[in-house]
């Protein structure tokens, strides 16, 4: 069963931006509502976690790409 979630951990690195935002928003509600045991509400925060990881994973990258493209419009303009 353990190696079950790390399947499940590992195929969040494929997920895109709006994938993972949606499945961690879901996890959130999940964790909110409660009524879980122990076991399965820590199984699913360290799914969000993944989640929230590669959301800014995603975000590090778009930030990257704007940066470089405004370092270059700078440099086009000198």
């Amino acid at each position: 069963m353990a190696d079950a979630g790390k399947d499940e951990l590992a195929e969040i690195a494929d997920f895109g931006y709006e994938r993972a935002r949606d499945e961690l928003v879901n996890v959130v509600k999940m964790l909110e509502q409660g009524g879980m045991d122990l076991d399965d509400s820590l199984a699913l925060w360290e799914r969000g976690e993944a989640l929230a990881n590669r959301c800014e994973e995603h975000l590090a990258g778009a930030r990257k790409r704007v940066e470089d493209a405004l370092a270059r419009g700078a440099t086009d303009e000198d």
